[in-house]
């Protein structure tokens, strides 16, 4: 019984944005996620480190800060959206619903002006839905003008993703 409680005590504790507190014993902090192992078990598991706000290590009470949450409550915080790239980032996080950003067919921006826009409105689609985060699934642009892109309105932009919440 004695060893059962000094275990447990020096169990490492991360704490999810969500609420949640996993108890168990982490084995790295990568770059994009969090390795652990539940506090009794063998099993490796992974976290993405958006999904975690910190880390408390049981043996030496030392507290890691991991990343601060993103909030999302309207529309009007799209600015907040983190766009991901990498599968690996979303583990921890739910998901909601497919997003979409595009431009007008016709419109009077630079390549880049219409990848700016199509990626707002992406953003805006994902905070009406309470999301914080997106994971990049296509990022595209089409000259319609034949121009190469070296003219205003030749360029439509499309973005598409997944939107993800704690």
């Amino acid at each position: 019984m004695f060893f059962t409680l000094s275990a447990a005590a020096q169990a490492d504790k991360i704490y999810m944005h969500n609420g949640k507190v996993i108890e168990g014993n982490v084995i790295r902090v990568a770059e994009f996620t969090i390795d652990f192992k539940y506090a009794g078990e063998d099993a490796e598991q992974v976290v993405g480190k958006y999904a975690v706000a910190k880390i408390v290590y049981g043996k030496s009470n030392r507290t890691e800060e991991i990343t601060p949450k993103v909030t999302v409550n309207s529309k009007d915080d799209w600015e907040n959206v983190v766009i991901l790239e990498d599968k690996s980032q979303v583990a921890g996080l739910t998901k909601v619903d497919v997003v979409k950003g595009k431009t007008a067919m016709i419109n009077y921006r630079t390549a880049s002006g219409s990848s700016a826009k199509a990626e707002k409105d992406l953003k805006q689609k994902a905070a009406e839905l309470g999301c914080g985060f997106i994971l990049l699934t296509s990022d595209k642009d089409a000259d319609l003008s034949g121009s190469k892109g070296r003219g205003l309105g030749g360029t439509q932009s499309m973005k598409a993703g997944v939107a993800y919440k704690y």
